[in-house]
């Protein structure tokens, strides 16, 4: 069964189509990633899923009803999203920030909790961030800022996780600890994760199902190393690519050329292979 779907999905700014006529499944229990070029639609699929904006057309489904006819409370007991470069109040401590995720699950007839405690405590563990819970959130490094507000999502306890990006403005080493943290969540507690990614090789290597839009629509679903191609790469994102095998995860490896730089003949290729081959 899928957790969350859209059926005819079209969303629209201002009368700007984004997204037409849409149908997607995300399966359970695994890591989605969306990919495509800037504009295409993938933060507004994203949003939609949260119900931050409402469809023009179509519908969302999540756990089988209509996410339009459920209360916000219901939602964000069972969907979790964390937006693009989020901003906490000034001063607010880590564990103040994670506390915050319990907000959902808090109703005048029931207050704060043994259990509530415990989710938070369990998800500043997970995310590496106990010895740091007295501090400003203001005052982390960016990756430790990110791992904060994951946290955030981790003490809300929904089976969906929704991520925008989630390593924008990070250095590379940065944005391998927060997927791992997240690969880790999944294969732990078998979340199901939907994220928007830009960088191609990472979202290759992470993902489970990759949906890829453009033309205002799916373009190919499925796993990686079955939808990504050279010409699927062109069509997605205008780009001329060589399509490699990654020699460490064994996952699909996308070299690009960019304006101006010309793609090696298999012949100057092979002269430098021999090369490198005498030098060595």
């Amino acid at each position: 069964m899928n957790l969350l779907q859209g059926q005819s999905l079209t969303l629209a700014y201002q009368q700007q189509a984004i997204i037409e006529q849409l149908d997607i499944d995300i399966p359970k229990g695994k890591i989605t990633v969306f990919v495509g070029s800037n504009g295409c639609g993938k933060s507004t699929l994203l949003k939609a899923f949260a119900r931050l904006i409402n469809p023009k057309q179509g519908h969302v489904i999540l756990n089988g009803a209509d996410i339009q006819q459920r209360s916000t409370s219901q939602v964000a007991r069972e969907l979790s999203i964390l937006p693009q470069s989020p901003q906490a109040p000034e001063s607010m401590s880590v564990y103040q920030l994670v506390r915050m995720g319990r907000y959902p699950h808090q109703n005048w007839l029931k207050q704060w909790s043994k259990m509530d405690e415990e989710k938070v405590m369990e998800a500043l563990a997970r995310a590496s961030l106990l010895d740091l819970k007295d501090r400003s959130v203001d005052s982390l490094s960016g990756g430790q800022r990110q791992r904060a507000w994951i946290a955030m999502t981790l003490a809300q306890d929904t089976e969906v996780i929704l991520l925008d990006e989630p390593t924008t403005y990070l250095d590379l080493a940065h944005q391998i600890d927060v997927l791992d943290l997240l690969y880790d969540l999944n294969a732990t507690q078998q979340k199901t994760i939907v994220m928007v990614l830009h960088d191609l090789n990472l979202a290759c290597r992470y993902a489970h199902f990759m949906v890829a839009i453009a033309d205002k629509k799916v373009f190919a679903k499925g796993d990686p190393a079955d939808i990504l191609d050279a010409h699927n790469v062109q069509h997605i994102f205008g780009l001329d690519c060589h399509m490699a095998t990654d020699p460490i995860f064994g996952t699909p490896m996308c070299i690009p050329f960019g304006k101006g730089n010309k793609r090696p003949s298999l012949d100057n290729s092979s002269q430098i292979n021999e090369q490198k081959s005498a030098v060595s």
